[in-house]
């Protein structure tokens, strides 16, 4: 089986949902989307986290560490 991503316009995600969920070879994973609300306040608290780290208020990890961890 192959997967295959698509962006829907919003306001015909919904039909576009109803159509396919009537293909029996396709299946449909299931998604969340955030809400606005949910994107404001993380990119909020990434600037917050930014503030604090430049401030010397908080540690970060480098990139080379990170990937090393892995």
């Amino acid at each position: 089986m192959k997967k295959v991503f698509l962006k829907v316009e919003e306001d015909k995600l919904q039909f576009f949902l109803e159509l396919i969920k009537n293909l029996d070879f396709v299946q449909i994973q299931d998604y969340e989307v955030d809400s606005k609300e949910e994107i404001e306040a993380n990119v909020r608290e990434g600037f917050e986290e930014l503030q604090k780290y430049k401030k010397g208020k908080l540690k970060t990890t480098s990139a080379k560490d990170f990937i090393d961890e892995l």
